[in-house]
């Protein structure tokens, strides 16, 4: 059966522990980078949840292996940070949706 496995800062690692998944703690872009790499090549991963941050600091082959590759599926995890940076909470969404599904939809707040 193939895992879940996270690549986090240590200060997010316990909240998906406690969800259950197995979690790899880097405390630098260039050592989550090393874990991805190893990590690509596991057997047993079947998802691999990265931090954002540390998704944005792979190098361009391993992008383009991710990219070639059907198993592990490489999701990248919007950190703290880049939800507060974002400012206004729809245009995050919606910059997300855009990101999975590829159109570009409008956000309306719903009327009470």
């Amino acid at each position: 059966m193939y895992k879940t496995i996270v690549v986090t800062d240590p200060e997010t690692a316990d909240g998906f522990r406690l969800a259950g998944v197995d979690v790899v703690e880097a405390d630098s872009p260039e050592a989550a980078v090393e874990h991805i790499k190893r990590l690509l090549d596991d057997e047993n991963a079947g998802i691999l949840a990265i931090n954002e941050s540390f998704y944005n600091a792979l190098d361009e082959k391993t992008l383009e292996k991710i990219d070639s590759i059907y198993r592990p599926i490489v999701i990248p995890l919007p950190v703290k940070e880049t939800v507060e940076m974002a400012g206004e909470r729809r245009a995050y969404l919606a910059r997300l949706i855009h990101r999975a599904i590829g159109f570009d939809i409008t956000l309306r707040a719903r009327e009470e």
